[in-house]
């Protein structure tokens, strides 16, 4: 009798494929026998590759090695040779609908992830708003398992390292050991949208009022190479801080990190979800986007997202739209003592 295997397809960015680790957790764990290979870019692979027995990441570099139509049939082909049984697409966009057209011709058992496209226009409208949750991208993706016969009816994942936490010994010795007075708290102040990007300034501030009150605070700042002058002026040699990118050099070693953080503060972006897999407590900022778009990192509290009421939002679903008032109050009506007295609730 065949053995069933399911393809997962899920490109995008980092915070995106970092939300289907949690539903294909606990796929793996309702059908042990079922084989699941993940199909995703090469920087995912941290995420999935000690995640369960029966779970195999596969990568495919669409930027370089299978971009565009002729790169596409290759990753198909290649793909094709493994007789999958099913296939999930969990990104519904043009390359993943191309391959799933393709799996449609040979006649496998196929479903895609309905976005909700309807229910994002009205939480985002100018007039009109409708400010009420919609369902969840966890929500989505078990809704595609289900179709394809793998209903998911308990999800207890927590942590992508079976003990908790990471092994701190793996990290470089500038990191350290973590004392028992210290609170380690980490920041991450950057996302890719301006309307996402709480001002680096006001940032700042929410430090100085963190280390007032722990002074033996140690905080990590997160960002990567092209923030890097920018993390320089926001630390300004301030010994309780440190910057994660001149010590750690790839995405494992800073899940490690995340995983011994007291509280992590981040914006609506993929170090929200990361930390959310580390099961670490993450303080949120939100400007133009909002919660109830579906993408809240995974068991994370809505009581620790920081976020000012404005008829205007959520303007965007995903922050990459010009401000409708041109001024981001969104953003700079969040006082930094909002975001520190959220941090301290934490600690």
């Amino acid at each position: 009798m065949k053995t069933d295997h399911i393809l997962i397809i899920r490109f995008s960015a980092l915070g995106d494929v970092a939300m289907t680790v949690p539903i294909i957790y606990a796929l793996s764990k309702e059908y042990p026998a079922l084989r699941i290979t993940m199909l995703s870019q090469p920087f995912a692979r941290p995420l999935f590759e000690d995640l369960a027995p029966n779970v195999n990441f596969m990568e495919a570099d669409i930027k370089e090695e299978y971009k565009g139509i002729k790169g596409l049939n290759a990753l198909y082909r290649r793909l094709a040779a493994k007789h999958f049984t099913a296939v999930a697409d969990l990104h519904n966009v043009l390359r993943s609908s191309y391959l799933r057209m393709r799996f449609n011709f040979d006649q496998n058992h196929v479903a895609h992830v309905n976005k909700h496209h309807e229910l994002r226009l009205k939480l985002t409208a100018k007039r009109h708003k409708v400010l009420q949750p919609i369902p969840t991208s966890f929500d989505n993706y078990k809704e595609v398992f289900a179709a394809l016969g793998y209903p998911i009816h308990h999800i207890d994942f927590k942590s992508i390292f079976p003990n908790g936490q990471g092994p701190l010994r793996e990290l470089p010795a500038a990191i350290g050991e973590k004392k028992d007075f210290q609170q380690w708290i980490g920041i991450a102040p950057f996302a890719a949208h301006e309307g996402k990007a709480y001002p680096l300034y006001k940032m700042r501030e929410v430090i100085d009022l963190i280390i007032k009150k722990h002074p033996s605070a140690r905080i990590f700042i997160f960002g990567g190479k092209k923030e890097k002058e920018q993390m320089a002026e926001l630390v300004s040699d301030n010994k309780n801080c440190t910057i994660v990118s001149n010590y750690l050099t790839n995405l494992h070693e800073e899940l490690i990190l995340m995983s011994h953080l007291d509280v992590m503060v981040s914006m609506d972006s993929a170090n929200m979800h990361l930390a959310s897999l580390v099961n670490t407590p993450v303080v949120s900022v939100w400007g133009a986007t909002h919660p109830y778009a579906g993408f809240m990192g995974w068991n994370q509290k809505e009581d620790n997202a920081v976020q000012v009421s404005l008829p205007c939002r959520p303007c965007s679903i995903f922050g990459n739209k010009p401000c409708r008032r041109g001024d981001y109050a969104c953003l700079y009506n969040i006082t930094p003592a909002m975001i520190a007295a959220r941090v301290e609730k934490n600690l």
